[in-house]
């Protein structure tokens, strides 16, 4: 039976997540190396303070590569999440309400727990207890990168769970950053970016189906969020929420999925693992034991070691034992507890909110964020596929949600 071309589109996009997990593990590793080979460290921070200076009329905006990447290339990892979360809202695994139960309590267990277990660990120490949320978010891109390692003895029903676990995650980490990690507010360029979004509100209720003109209202929108000291990526969530699903371009594509398909391999292949190459590059030289085992390191492994699968296993069996909800088809719980170990990769959200909780303190505070995210990335990394290797069937799991798909399309 020829497969459908739903299952296809799920399995194209959970194989290039997988890939961009890869690629992210390798750019962080590089970065390790350039930050601790003495003659490379000179080159590598150079490479971050080069100057880019853009200048338009009265606007002046001065910022180095480091910046430039995390706010600029990383509003289109956020314009690529915000579509995302609106074609999800719309027409997937979030627009059920009997399918979206589990997988979004259990996300938001997920940030309770670990937020919850950091902020105990650090609560002598008023800077670092800022940094509660670092702990809160997963990283798809990783967590199915390892999931991938074991082929078709996966069920698709938990590659799907997981995905939308981390989506309700990355959506709870937007909030999150919108309401607590903002510099002093400029209230006239703040009112200018809602203008501009107002905007993108407007050119979508007229079903306008040229992006460009998104695009350019987006730009000037995020430079104004830029300015009023917000956090300029979440222009890009924005931007994403107002392009429309199902208006359609001139070849008779959804305008929402032909720029999913467009920025994927742009934000898989290049904007993310230059984040990592940019913010991984930790130098162990002279490192003090508070940066290995102090109360920010073993906040953040405790919360996404421990918090993230008690928070995610635990709540999630709450809501089934109630009876809201139902465990996914061929999916037992001791893989939702491997899923919850997995959850515990953070990575590329987790490095995200520690830059702007220690924005401006001591470098130690970054130091310590780097080697807590790496460290306890790895090791749920690590648990979680070990304990998927030892409870899946070894014969290839049979997809039940591909076969529904399928029968469905017959």
């Amino acid at each position: 039976m020829k497969t459908s071309r739903p299952a296809n589109a799920i399995r194209k996009f959970l194989e290039l997540q997988a890939a961009g997990g890869i690629l992210l593990l390798g750019a962080s590793v590089a970065a390790l190396l350039f930050a601790n080979i003495p003659g490379l460290a000179g080159w590598y921070q150079y490479f971050l303070d080069v100057p880019i200076e853009i200048k338009l009329g009265g606007l002046d905006l001065n910022k180095n590569v480091l910046l430039v990447i995390n706010d600029g290339l990383m509003a289109i990892f956020f314009l690529l999440v915000g579509l995302e979360i609106k074609r999800e809202v719309l027409e997937g695994e979030l627009a059920s309400p009997s399918r979206l139960a589990l997988p979004a309590l259990a996300a938001l267990g997920g940030v309770a727990f670990p937020g919850a277990i950091y902020a105990w660990m650090t609560w002598g120490d008023p800077v670092a207890v800022k940094g509660w949320a670092i702990p809160a978010a997963t990283d798809i891109a990783f967590s199915l990168g390892v999931l991938s390692l074991l082929g078709n003895r996966v069920p698709l029903s938990l590659k799907v769970f997981l995905t939308t676990v981390a989506v309700v995650d990355d959506l709870a980490a937007i909030v999150i950053i919108a309401m607590l990690y903002t510099s002093q507010l400029s209230l006239t360029a703040l009112l200018f970016g809602i203008g501009g979004l107002v905007i993108l509100v407007i050119l979508n209720r007229l079903r306008v189906k040229h992006l460009g003109a998104y695009f350019l209202v987006g730009a000037i929108m995020w430079i104004c969020v830029l300015k009023s000291g917000v956090h300029a990526t979440l222009a890009g969530v924005a931007l994403g929420l107002a392009i429309p699903l199902k208006v359609k371009n001139d070849h008779g594509e959804s305008l929402l999925r032909h720029l999913e398909h467009i920025l994927h391999p742009w934000v898989a292949f290049m904007i993310l693992p230059l984040f990592a190459f940019a913010n991984a590059g930790v130098s162990f030289k002279g490192v003090s034991s508070d940066a290995l085992f102090g109360p920010i390191t073993l906040g953040i492994a405790g919360g996404l070691c421990l918090g993230k699968p008690l928070g995610v296993f635990g709540c999630s069996a709450l809501i089934v034992w109630a009876g809201a909800a139902k465990l996914p088809k061929g999916v037992t719980w001791p893989m939702m507890f491997a899923v919850g170990l997995l959850a515990g990769i953070g990575f590329t959200m987790s490095l995200f909110i520690g830059m702007l909780a220690f924005e401006g303190e001591g470098s130690q505070y970054g130091v310590a964020t780097r080697i807590g995210v790496f460290g306890a990335s790895i090791i749920s990394a690590i648990a979680g596929f070990l304990m998927l290797r030892m409870i899946l069937p070894r014969s290839g799991a049979t997809d039940e949600r591909l076969q529904a798909v399928e029968g469905n399309s017959a």
